[in-house]
């Protein structure tokens, strides 16, 4: 089997491959974790703003049917 010399030390292949994919795995789990916040609605008056509102609550209610 081959290995590398790593800090001193005899590290096998397999090893390095399993630490590699582990942390990759790891950070992409890090990466998608976490609160999804919706953007700030940047509305010019109180009823455009509930416009909106009501507009994207209805296209969500449409899109789970």
């Amino acid at each position: 089997m081959s290995h590398y010399m790593i800090a001193g030390r005899q590290v096998q292949t397999h090893w390095i491959s399993i630490g590699v994919l582990g942390s990759a795995a790891l950070l992409g789990l890090y990466a998608s974790s976490g609160k999804k916040k919706a953007p700030a609605i940047n509305a010019q008056n109180p009823s455009e703003e509930q416009f909106i509102k009501d507009y994207l609550k209805k296209a969500e209610e449409k899109l789970k049917t």
